[in-house]
């Protein structure tokens, strides 16, 4: 594995009595494409949270980029370049595609100015036209379709220039075509050298997309490994079909 990016130390969090996440470990590389997979209520999103900032875990630590980040607040954790995406895209509707892009490029603490409007219009639009939404890019965000929400919410995660992308069902109610779409984006940003934790049910895209897979079942990593060892799991394989 190449250097390591991100890594989770025995993590644990609770929602009283009820152990969402108990004594997760793992590490991610630099470049790595992630796929985390488990059933519904099995801790992935809690354990994103817990990466992220949104949560505060009750024992363990998160080291991103070599920095213990666990205490630290969200916001400073995306000036570092770790970037999320939500299952429920959450723009600003009062805003067009455009303007939407303005709040996370002004808020990157990694620039050392405050960039003009100009250069802050050209950056969006540049991001924009990435993912095929620059037509849109004066325009509200009511009338936008599903899959085009969905790209927004990539582009404002973009926008913060991440090392890290956590694509949180980015896919969920999405068409075949639809999820090729997100996953040529996904494949283009890999590329560009940004890890990418991808967290899904759509097990052909997880297959097509992941170097490694990661099984998370009650809040337990049970599995972890190339997606075709992955799906041979007797763990992974019970936890989805059954005994």
């Amino acid at each position: 594995m190449s250097e390591t990016l991100l890594a989770v130390h025995n993590l644990t969090k609770r929602f009283g009595s009820f152990v969402a996440l108990s004594d997760i470990s793992l590490e991610i590389g630099a470049g790595e494409r992630i796929g985390i997979i488990g059933p519904n209520g099995s801790g992935k999103t809690t354990l994103i949270n817990c990466v992220a900032g949104r949560l505060r875990p009750e024992s363990g630590r998160v080291v991103f980029g070599g920095e213990d980040v666990t205490r630290m607040q969200p916001h400073r954790r995306a000036q570092r370049g770790l970037a999320r995406t939500f299952q429920i895209p959450q723009p600003f509707h009062g805003m067009t595609l455009v303007e939407n892009l303005y709040v996370p490029l002004e808020y990157d603490a990694r620039t050392t100015e405050r960039p003009a409007r100009a250069e802050l219009r050209e950056s969006a639009l540049r991001i924009l036209n990435s993912l095929g939404l620059a037509g849109k890019a004066d325009e509200g965000c009511g009338a936008l379709s599903q899959i085009e929400l969905r790209k927004l919410e990539l582009a404002r995660a973009l926008a913060i220039n991440p090392r890290l992308l956590v694509s949180d069902e980015a896919m969920a109610g999405l068409s075949a075509s639809e999820v090729d779409e997100v996953l040529e984006i996904l494949f283009a940003l890999a590329d560009r050298g940004i890890t990418v934790i991808m967290i899904e049910h759509i097990m052909r895209a997880i297959m097509r997309f992941s170097e490694r897979v990661l099984c998370i079942v009650s809040g337990k990593l049970i599995a972890a490994g190339p997606p075709d060892e992955i799906v041979r799991h007797p763990e992974v394989q019970r936890a989805y079909i059954g005994d």
